[in-house]
């Protein structure tokens, strides 16, 4: 929500708030304030619905991990694959997953190329949602600071709740994100630990069956991140009629400032 509160820092309204002596905000201030309350709401609307989106292709990344951990949990594997290298791996092959995700494990494959993919995906997710959590809690320390000061002007006194739990909200949602890309790295970091080859995953299969374990954690960390990335866009739809009220009092203090002008 790039811009919050730019047009007007904090300094500016500090010393506009010592020297104005009036229980309305000046013109230039109000105008500020009305141009954040019109353009945020409408950019928040993005931000209520985005994350919703993200969490469920999270989702169906964890469903992905799920499916072959379960398989590789319980499956014997094969005394003797197919000898064909495009040929599918009977054994190492979750039934339904390749019509729903596209991971095929053939014979003469390493890691399928949808798996790639799906990590790749992950890992640009993470750095998405990290950079926008750093970036909203900035703009949110300065937001803070702001409605602070706005205190002096005591015709907005009745809506400071609205406005902070604004800056609540968008501030919990700011951690939230952060913490989805911490999540979604520490899954990836678990799934790295696993070598895709035939080989390999069946030598897993004959010996202590670790990889189904690490899916399986991989899993549950990004099964909290969607949870926490719909909890996100919960937390800014909440704003909706917030920004409403506040951006009404606004307009009608500038339509006000203007008839009195």
């Amino acid at each position: 929500m790039p811009g919050e509160w730019k047009s007007v820092p904090a300094e500016r309204l500090g010393e506009v708030t010592e020297t104005s002596g009036s229980e309305t905000p000046p013109q230039q201030l109000l105008e500020a304030i009305g141009n954040l309350a019109e353009f945020h709401r409408e950019h928040e609307k993005y931000y209520s619905q985005a994350p919703l989106r993200q969490s469920v292709e999270v989702q169906a990344a964890s469903r992905v991990l799920k499916a072959l951990a379960g398989r590789w949990s319980a499956v014997v594997p094969a005394a003797h694959p197919a000898g064909s290298p495009f040929a599918g791996a009977e054994d190492l092959n979750a039934p339904g997953l390749v019509a729903e995700s596209g991971v095929l494990f053939m014979e003469g494959e390493g890691e399928p190329a949808e798996m790639k993919r799906l990590r790749r995906d992950l890992g640009t997710l993470a750095d998405d949602v990290e950079q926008t959590g750093e970036w909203l809690a900035a703009a949110m320390e300065q937001a803070w600071q702001v409605a602070g000061a706005l205190g002096a002007y005591p015709v907005l006194a009745d809506l400071f709740g609205e406005r902070h739990r604004i800056i609540a909200n968008d501030w919990q949602s700011a951690s939230q994100q952060t913490l989805v890309g911490r999540l979604l790295r520490r899954a990836l970091d678990l799934v790295a630990e696993i070598d895709f080859s035939p080989e390999a995953l069946r030598a897993d299969l004959a010996g202590e069956r670790r990889n189904a374990a690490y899916l399986y954690s991989a899993s549950e960390l990004i099964d909290r991140a969607a949870d926490l990335l719909a909890e996100s866009a919960t937390l800014v739809h909440d704003n909706e009629r917030r920004w409403r009220v506040f951006g009404r009092r606004v307009n009608e203090l500038i339509a006000a400032a203007d008839d009195s002008g």
